[in-house]
């Protein structure tokens, strides 16, 4: 050892007896005595053997239980959360109804009730909604609801048998609701033979006169109601009727109709389009109305040699002249644009319509025009009344037909073919309609057995 010393480097050496040195010095100074085990025979510990540990918590601030311990008494909810507010109770309202008089109008009901107003403008300046209020009529009724300190809480006003227009008052201000109530919707059969004439036989079926007018309009193409009709025809058609809580309140649309005029049948489907096709799937509405106007009758027919009533003369009637009262609305009889509306010394007020380039319908004598040269109309559009004016011996309509520049009577002229329903809808058509001919066939077969 001592010659394998002497050979290290001196600095190696030095090094060597420091290192000694300090470790010699460790060994000489005092230690702790150690503590003996409780049980001596117990100092060596088992694999696989739990043994308990004492721990000192007392500089804890929480009990040792609180995390050793599992805590088995049942914490509810309400222990943890605040208690619910119970809601706020709606406050009762005092109610009074007020019936519009004559000659009332939204100031006066509002001051009759006992409200500024101040708080009348502020109901009607919330828009759309409140514009009905202002269309009131005698004898419908207004609710005002009112709170204990006289302030109007809610308005409640009927606008027709489904409608309501509610008025609240908010912390925000008022606001409006419409409070709607569902119809319950029936299908009803109805039908009649015609002994005196069409209108009564509809009174007879049972039908309000605008369903009567509905089925004229929807046969008006092909059925000329002011001519046409004769003793025996018949009609039979299923409509709408709708319920309010179990009390009949409205008439619907017509679903299917047959009408057999002079031994000819037509039959009518609505389609979901809300227009009529045949069973067959061509649609009621022609290019051209058979009659322009609700008639009493035709006081001159077309005549190419008809003796003047005025003149005395030989002239041709190249129309038809339907008497009807003055005033009695006249419709385009098809769509197309306006290229005359005037007056002149013979034919007084008259409007000439063009359709296409191959049609032209003349309407003269009017005692109001409603459409101007140039405008753009529509089948049934409403463009004049019946009037007297020109020279003329009473009031009624003269119309007249043409095609391609020539004169054609009005009630015999072959009408442009109507057009099918679309191709993507017939067969769902078709299924509807063999479904409500079925019905109207049996509605026949009953109406028959009736009047026997």
């Amino acid at each position: 050892m001592t010659h394998l010393y002497r050979q290290l480097p001196r600095r190696h050496q030095q090094l060597l007896i420091a290192v000694t040195v300090i470790t010699g010095l460790l060994f000489l100074l005092p230690s702790d005595d150690a503590k003996a085990s409780k049980d001596a025979q117990n100092s060596a510990l088992e694999v696989a053997t739990r043994y308990s540990a004492p721990i000192d918590l007392s500089h804890s601030k929480q009990p040792a239980s609180a995390v050793f311990e599992t805590v088995k008494t049942p914490v509810t909810v309400q222990q943890k959360l605040t208690k619910p507010v119970p809601p706020k109770a709606t406050p009762k309202l005092s109610w009074q109804q007020v019936k519009i008089k004559s000659g009332d109008n939204l100031a006066l009901i509002f001051q009759r009730a006992g409200y500024s107003a101040n708080t009348l403008h502020k109901i009607t300046s919330l828009g759309k909604a409140t514009v009905t209020l202002k269309k009131i009529m005698p004898g419908q009724i207004i609710h005002f609801g009112a709170n204990d300190q006289g302030q109007l809480v809610k308005l409640r006003y009927q606008q027709d048998i489904v409608n309501t227009l509610e008025v609240v008052k908010t912390d925000s201000g008022y606001i409006t609701n419409t409070l709607t109530k569902e119809l319950e919707v029936r299908e009803q059969v109805a039908g009649a033979t015609i002994k005196n004439n069409f209108w009564n036989a509809g009174v007879e079926a049972g039908l309000e006169p605008s369903m009567i007018m509905n089925l004229a309009n929807i046969f008006g193409w092909d059925v000329d109601f002011g001519l046409d009709i004769r003793e025996g025809d018949y009609f039979n058609i299923i409509y709408e009727t709708k319920y309010l809580d179990g009390e009949r309140v409205k008439t619907g649309d017509i679903l299917a109709a047959e009408f057999v005029n002079q031994g000819q049948s037509y039959n009518a489907i609505r389609h979901s389009d809300g227009d009529y096709y045949s069973q067959t799937g061509r649609s009621m509405r022609k290019a051209f109305l058979r009659a322009p106007v609700n008639f009493k009758y035709i006081s001159s027919s077309f005549n190419p040699r008809r003796l003047h009533p005025v003149t005395g003369h030989v002239r041709a009637h190249n129309g038809i002249d339907y008497a009807a009262k003055t005033g009695t609305p006249v419709s385009a009889a098809g769509a197309g644009t306006v290229i005359a509306s005037s007056y002149s010394k013979y034919n007084g007020n008259y409007i000439f319509i063009k359709h296409g380039e191959k049609y032209v319908t003349k309407y003269l004598h009017l005692s109001k025009k409603f459409v101007r040269r140039g405008a753009k109309v529509k089948q049934g559009q409403r463009i004049g009344n019946v009037g007297s004016t020109g020279r003329v011996t009473g009031a009624h309509l003269h119309y007249e037909f043409l095609v391609n520049g020539s004169h054609r009577n009005p009630r015999t002229v072959k009408l442009p073919k109507s057009q099918s329903i679309a191709k993507k809808d017939k067969s769902k058509f078709l299924a509807v309609a063999a479904q409500r001919m079925a019905q109207l066939n049996a509605t026949n077969v009953l109406l028959a057995n009736n009047e026997n």
